[in-house]
């Protein structure tokens, strides 16, 4: 459960699970790789390598769908590209 910080317990269990849902669902989509992507990113407020909360996480994906409604490049969804 999330403290103060909103900092999660590490889970290598959930962080496993959520990734292969991801790659699950990914496909050819714009659509379904933006959900893969949440996915993932979702996936890191789990893993103990990332240093991610609930709100980097919302304010990430809330920034690559605005960049893609207004027609920009899509924007890597592994965040690979960095």
């Amino acid at each position: 459960m999330a403290g103060q910080d909103d900092r999660f317990e590490p889970d290598p269990e959930r962080v496993r699970l959520l990734r292969e849902i991801a790659d699950e669902i990914r496909g050819d989509s714009g659509e379904s790789k933006h959900v893969a992507a949440l996915l993932y990113r979702v996936s890191d407020i789990y893993d103990e390598g990332e240093d991610a909360t609930p709100r980097d996480v919302y304010v990430n994906m809330r920034n690559i769908l605005r960049v893609r409604e207004q027609g920009g490049k899509n924007p890597d969804p592994e965040g690979l590209d960095d």
